[in-house]
């Protein structure tokens, strides 16, 4: 339907605040003259970018001040509209990961600079509510050589009422997401990890203990949904397999693995009572010879598994946001590359048409 320019694209948030239907895509970077094309490269001092839909489509609306913009998550508490930036670095090279996340307040039709939490190649911002407590996690870290006292673990704050302090530290030491979700009276808590195990964690009633191990290494997103009082799990991983788990009463078992690698995100969806899920791949091959331009998939959930129905274009995908115009069902996909490796990319807007 739409592409929405943008350059190293990392996520894609979609929100209402005030009647407006808003994205907010962070950007890790753009493209330095100059310098050979590469994933990992690139001038890291970016803005987020804020589009806005009208009855023509989505237009560039404002911009906030968001260095090597990962991740934007939008929650509220009471009456007060936050949106949560995550940022990995700083600089154009070398790139400094000790940097600040910030957490921008919606006030007088505009987001407004709020807290700043001190991070370490932040890539995803998280919130959760227990009760009436709020949690708002930061998953993070990247396991540097000669930067290993530099480096931090995963970190949930708690609201007190005026500001999120630290909460509780999880351990990690490359991580990625973090997927809240409850099943009956039992809160639990997902959390990949690329280098360590990606491990479900349960809330005891004071702070999130160990659970279960969900993905051995490579881990970077999750999805939960409920079919037919079945609770399931998905969870992505890069550079292994992803499975389907179903709940088996005290843990996930694996009921399929889904074929390819490269994994980034998924997003389920109900569209004519039938139930979809979206995976958007990300790259193959490493770093220094990657491979970007992969098909995503568009899977239906039916009897008991997911079947592809249909495949479209990403190059190095990260992120996925489900839209609702009008009684359709459209989905946002932010692309970080381009298939040369450059960071000139964009957010691409499809309708989906089931026959």
């Amino acid at each position: 339907m739409q592409r929405l320019p943008a350059s190293g694209a990392r996520a894609v948030e979609a929100f209402t605040v005030d009647d407006l239907d808003l994205l907010a895509v962070p950007q890790l970077a753009v493209d330095a003259p100059g310098t050979p094309a590469g994933m990992n490269g690139g001038d890291s001092d970016t803005e987020l970018l804020m589009f806005r839909r009208t009855a023509g489509g989505y237009e560039r609306w404002s911009s906030l001040p968001a260095p090597g913009g990962e991740d934007a998550e939008f929650f509220v508490i009471g009456d007060r509209r936050f949106l949560a930036v995550a940022s990995i670095r700083t600089g154009a090279g070398p790139y400094d990961f000790g940097t600040e996340s910030r957490i921008y307040e919606w006030r007088a039709g505009k987001f407004l600079p709020g807290q700043s939490v001190g991070s370490f190649a932040a890539k995803q911002w998280k919130h959760w509510r227990i009760g009436e407590r709020h949690f708002l996690g930061l998953a993070q870290g990247v396991a540097l050589p000669g930067q290993e006292d530099r480096n931090r673990p995963s970190m949930v704050y708690e609201w007190d009422g005026s500001a999120f302090s630290e909460f509780q530290e999880i351990p990690s030491r490359w991580a990625y997401n973090w997927h809240p979700f409850d099943i009956g009276s039992a809160t639990f808590v997902a959390h990949a990890e690329h280098l360590g195990p990606s491990v479900l964690y349960r809330w005891d009633g004071q702070r999130l203990i160990p659970h279960q191990e969900l993905a051995e290494r490579s881990g970077r997103a999750f999805e939960s949904f409920t079919f037919e009082s079945e609770h399931y799990l998905v969870v992505a991983c890069l550079q292994a397999p992803s499975w389907l788990m179903r709940w088996a009463g005290d843990g996930f078992e694996p009921v399929q693995r889904l074929d390819g690698l490269g994994a980034r995100e998924f997003a389920v969806f109900s569209h004519d009572e039938r139930l979809f899920m979206v995976r958007v791949n990300f790259v193959l091959g490493t770093p220094a010879d990657p491979q970007p331009s992969l098909m995503s998939q568009l899977y239906e959930f039916r009897g008991g598994r997911l079947d592809v129905v249909a495949e479209f274009p990403t190059t190095g995908g990260t992120d996925v946001a489900v839209l609702k115009p009008g009684g359709n069902t459209d989905i946002a996909v932010s692309n970080s590359l381009s298939a040369e490796i450059t960071f000139a990319s964009g957010v691409d807007v499809y309708r989906l048409v089931v026959d």
